[in-house]
């Protein structure tokens, strides 16, 4: 049976000059305030979850948001919108 040619590769040599990359700002680590209002979302949102369940209907604009029981109740779209901001700011977090 006859054999296959063997194909030899060319030897890899890098390339003389290397590109330029993108000028990128190093990024240090987060402001202190920066984590301080990441971390106040998420313990604000989960306070107000807390506190609509336990006197939610007997605050004024929490009844006025609907937590008298009628219709939609805005007060766990509120809690959970600061939760999830503050979830979101982690990624930026460093």
């Amino acid at each position: 049976m006859p054999k296959s040619k063997v194909r030899k590769k060319a030897v890899y040599t890098p390339p003389k000059e290397k590109p330029t990359p993108a000028q990128v700002r190093a990024a240090g680590p987060s402001s202190p305030v920066y984590v301080g209002v990441m971390l106040g979302f998420m313990v604000l949102g989960l306070a107000w979850l807390v506190v609509n369940y336990l006197a939610g209907d007997k605050i004024g604009f929490m009844i006025a948001l609907g937590g008298d029981g009628s219709g939609f109740n805005y007060n766990f779209v509120v809690g959970f919108v600061m939760i999830i901001v503050g979830l979101l700011m982690t990624m930026r977090w460093r």
